[in-house]
């Protein structure tokens, strides 16, 4: 349906490799009927970029948009999809719309890390949308997570680990950890424990003109890293450095849409039978 619509409006459509196969083996008499290339990179002459699948999938379509500024627009055939909102049975009247330019732009900040001593792995992409994540690692036990603010001391978190979450990400992992829901547009992240030993060691909101020091102590030498799904084996001689990414990513909303709409819905706020 999707390939349809966009051949409809002419639209030159360019698919992600893997993806590109995928639909080529599965669908192969559907996919000959439609011209379309494969793109190694996203650069600012792409107009947009469509992501089929869950909020898990639009995390990794902001790895090939990076700083492009390309709008993404998140088709849901996932679960809960607060960043995927449109329906596939909307697809039609949502692409009538994108294509009208009868829709709306919705600014997404980033959380950028560096590390000391630097990983080289983690230098490629070091930016996430919703959240950086440290956690244990090979053990059962907790860890202490140092945690300075501008370079002062915050606390140590005795926990299972720590999550600094952007607005994006606040209806995440940090949301099931206990955070709060922030909304996207707010210049906040939240810092969030996980399992914290210290039941007073509460989630706490911060101007996203912080910069956040981490360092970890446990019983292990090593420690996990998550930058959204991204994981990385860290030595716990690292410093890891937290700061408000210098670009966004850009999503597209349809004017029928908001973040509260989505909210309200996703959440079942108001299904209360007393309202």
């Amino acid at each position: 349906m999707l390939l349809k619509c966009l051949d409809s409006y002419k639209a030159e459509m360019y698919l992600e490799p893997e993806f590109a196969k995928f639909i080529q083996h599965k669908f192969e008499e559907l996919a000959n009927k439609f011209s379309y290339q494969t793109f190694n990179n996203i650069d600012a002459s792409f107009d947009l970029l469509v992501s089929i699948g869950g909020d898990g999938t639009i995390l990794r379509a902001i790895t090939h948009v990076k700083t492009s500024g390309v709008p993404i627009v998140g088709i849901n055939t996932g679960r809960l999809g607060f960043l995927a909102t449109i329906q596939t049975n909307e697809i039609e009247s949502a692409f009538k719309d994108i294509f009208n330019n009868n829709y709306k732009i919705s600014e997404r900040s980033l959380v950028s890390v560096t590390t000391n001593p630097v990983n080289i792995a983690l230098s490629t992409i070091n930016f996430a949308l919703n959240e950086v994540a440290v956690s244990r690692k090979n053990t059962t036990s907790m860890i202490s997570v140092d945690t300075h603010l501008d370079n002062e001391y915050l606390t140590s978190y005795w926990a299972d680990g720590l999550i600094i979450a952007t607005p994006t990400g606040s209806t995440g992992y940090s949301l099931s950890c206990g955070g709060p829901v922030i909304t996207p547009q707010a210049g906040n992240f939240v810092i969030t424990p996980i399992a914290p030993h210290n039941l007073n060691a509460r989630p706490l909101v911060i101007p996203d003109s912080t910069s956040i020091q981490l360092k970890v102590n446990g019983r292990e030498d090593d420690f996990l890293l998550s930058l959204d799904s991204r994981l990385f084996t860290l030595s716990n001689d690292t410093v890891i450095t937290i700061k408000r990414a210098e670009f966004k990513i850009n999503m597209i909303e349809l004017v029928s849409e908001s973040f509260l709409n989505t909210l309200r819905k996703k959440l079942l706020w108001g299904e209360d039978r007393r309202n």
